[in-house]
């Protein structure tokens, strides 16, 4: 993920919180007495996770077997103890689907009507059903807008339809992602959960849909069609489930925007008039008088992931934990590139992670023990949707309740250092005095997400122990440049976005700029470290989402928060 992530929250001034953030009870890390942060460490480790010899890091392959074996040494070389109970791992419990034979995207209706989509180019899709054959047959078009059952926010994409055997086709992101403002009923052009493709295939299977195809749209999407075919062809990677997927949709897919412009043609509709329908409340789903149909053969392998958990723990109040998380996985084999190159390496997206994780360990133990233990966890399957974190969140090794907060660290930026940091998600917890702190212990200044239309809140591993409770931090490395400002800080990003995100081009190189990475670690070291010295238990503002999942946890528990 292109976003330089590093856990959940901002700064209330910059979203507007009323709430006033209390400032930590412990002394400050001051900047001259951070301890070195080992930028030959980072180095090596992204080099050598991105190496073609580890496959492209996809879970269930002698590339995870390499990766997590590799990972639990350096923890260990970093001075770290196996955080499982004398264990370096934690075993998660995954099934892979690997569709193949794909057959066109038939679409077909009255007077021999027939359109037909290729595998691809045109469409893409998987099951979430452990079947060895997916075959949707002629099942019903409805157009359910953005997809949506919010009933909370009055919303219903759904009203009126019986979408059992039916096929949803449905918009990317939410409603109001066009405003100008986080005003609006969705959060303006701040992507909900609601906008996430996750959210509308699982919404899609609770309405008893056979199939939900989202139509691919770059902007509202914030990537192109070439990240979607990357990442949707191969082998998917899914959670085990006790019934086998059997209460999911026969097929979820996307399509592109002219195959969808063309099907709502051929129904007699215009792709751009029903969106703007689709964006007013009290909207309607709209059959088409269309049935679509495909099939494919599966091949189904369950197998067991593996996490890696290691601990610095306290001296204080060692049954208090700070979690630090990255994950390692990325896409292993993926559609070769026009020099033949079929490994997505995945270096930034995540070595580096994976790398700063080593490298703040390292850091943490040389500073000798906090008051609090700190937990590092690289986790697997976040490019299959966030499994590992899940599987942790659901399944801690420590209780949450005695999970102080912590921080994710998903892709560093490599353009160099920063004079500011980019708050992603707005002022949402009581960690946010630490943030406003520990960025004036190194001088630098925070500035609101530019692009709150992508989600990235809900794109990244520390959504899963937020969605539970858990205070969790996400700031991105910024744009403002040292060398170059803004204009050079964006036009890297955009470069990596377009040219190497989720494709083989994202590979190791040795020429690359470390001294921003460097910058970005001291400022995790500083929140880390506070967090593990503090005898706070800092909380979610009163209103938030994830306030209620909070208190719940922590007043069904004897010890912690």
């Amino acid at each position: 993920m292109i976003r330089f992530a590093f856990a959940a929250t901002a700064l209330a001034g910059l979203a507007g919180c009323a709430t006033t953030a209390t400032m930590p009870e412990t002394a400050p890390v001051a900047a001259a007495a951070l301890p070195e942060i080992s930028i030959e460490t980072m180095k090596e480790v992204t080099r050598v996770l991105a190496s073609d010899e580890f496959e492209g890091r996809a879970p269930g392959t002698p590339g995870e077997e390499k990766t997590v074996a590799y990972i639990a040494a350096q923890f260990a070389e970093a001075g770290l103890q196996p955080g499982n109970n004398g264990r370096w791992v934690q075993d998660v419990p995954l099934v892979e689907i690997t569709g193949a034979n794909f057959q066109p995207l038939v679409v077909t209706g009255p007077s021999g009507t027939r359109l037909s989509y290729d595998y691809g180019d045109e469409w893409v899709g998987a099951t979430y059903r452990e079947d060895q054959r997916t075959n949707l047959q002629d099942s019903e078009l409805v157009f359910v807008g953005y997809g949506i059952n919010a009933p909370e926010r009055g919303w219903n994409d759904y009203a009126g339809v019986d979408m059992r055997g039916k096929t949803a086709v449905i918009l990317v992101n939410d409603p109001d992602w066009q405003s100008d403002s986080l005003e609006g009923r969705f959060g303006g052009k701040a992507m909900t959960y609601y906008g996430r493709w996750s959210y509308k295939y699982e919404e899609a299977a609770r309405q008893g849909a056979a199939g939900a195809i989202i139509v691919h749209e770059t902007d509202p999407a914030s990537y192109g069609w070439n990240v979607v075919e990357s990442s949707w062809s191969g082998p998917q990677v899914y959670a085990q489930r006790a019934n086998g997927g059997s209460d999911q949709t026969l097929v979820n897919g996307w399509v592109q925007q002219p195959a969808a412009q063309e099907i709502l043609r051929t129904a007699g509709r215009d792709l751009n008039a029903l969106t703007a329908q689709a964006r007013q409340p009290g909207f309607k789903p709209v059959p088409l008088g269309l049935k679509v149909s495909t099939n494919f053969g599966n091949t189904i392998r369950k197998f067991q992931s593996k996490n890696v958990v290691g601990v610095l723990p306290g001296n204080q109040r060692p049954n208090e934990y700070v979690l630090q998380t990255a994950h390692w996985d990325h896409l292993g084999r993926c559609k070769p590139d026009a020099t033949g190159d079929d490994i997505c390496n995945g270096a930034i997206d995540n070595a580096t992670g994976v790398a700063a994780l080593v490298a703040l360990a390292e850091a943490h133990r040389k500073a000798g023990p906090a008051d609090r233990s700190l937990l590092f966890v690289a986790v697997t399957a976040e490019e299959s949707g966030l499994l590992g974190s899940d599987y942790y969140a659901a399944n801690p090794v420590y209780p949450l309740a005695q999970t102080v907060g912590g921080l994710n660290i998903d892709a560093l930026s490599l353009a160099g250092p920063a004079r500011d940091v980019t708050v992603i998600g707005g002022g949402k917890s009581e960690l946010d005095a630490y943030l406003t702190r520990a960025l004036g212990t190194v001088g630098r200044t925070a500035v609101p997400d530019s692009n709150p239309q992508a989600g990235y809140y809900y794109r990244s591993d520390h959504f899963s122990l937020a969605k539970r409770g858990v205070p969790m931090f996400y700031i991105d490395s910024g744009d403002d440049l040292i060398d170059g400002g803004r204009a050079a800080g964006q036009a890297w990003a955009s470069d990596y976005t377009t040219n190497r995100y989720h494709q083989p081009s994202d590979e190791y190189d040795p020429n690359w700029n470390w001294s921003g990475a460097e910058q970005d670690l001291k400022l995790f070291y500083i929140l880390g470290r506070e967090l593990a010295e503090t005898t706070a238990w800092p909380n979610w503002y009163e209103g938030d989402e994830f306030r209620r999942a909070r208190d719940e946890s922590c007043a069904a528990a004897t010890v912690g928060c």
